[in-house]
């Protein structure tokens, strides 16, 4: 699993820079702030899944499972989030470890709001 590399977006914008989703999945920052840019180039959807660890409940016997969301082909492009640490912050690493249908042409940015 690669880290991805959180990039700022301020009032001034952000230019963010996109890297190839990794065949393993990847793992990325939590916050109430933070947010994943998917784009998919490929010629099939491809399906993104946001892992919660498995002790998560909301409300008594209300558990919270992994959101999955589908990007589509050729030209989809989404942003998923926010990923709250509450939520999606694995209890060792302290990531939100992220799974990849499939990897062709997928590129991801991890994107955080910051405060003015």
């Amino acid at each position: 699993m690669a880290t991805l590399t959180t990039q700022n977006i301020t009032r001034a914008g952000v230019a963010q820079t996109y890297g190839a989703a990794a065949g393993g999945g990847d793992g990325m920052e939590c916050g109430a702030n933070m947010f994943l840019q998917v784009k998919n180039g490929s010629g099939a959807p491809i399906t993104v899944t946001l892992n919660v660890p498995a002790a998560r409940v909301y409300e008594p016997n209300v558990a919270i499972t992994s959101p999955t969301v589908s990007i589509p082909a050729t030209t989809g492009d989404k942003m998923i989030g926010p990923i709250d640490a509450a939520t999606f912050a694995d209890p060792t690493t302290g990531l939100c470890s992220i799974t990849y249908s499939g990897v062709s042409s997928l590129t991801v940015a991890a994107i955080k709001l910051t405060q003015p």
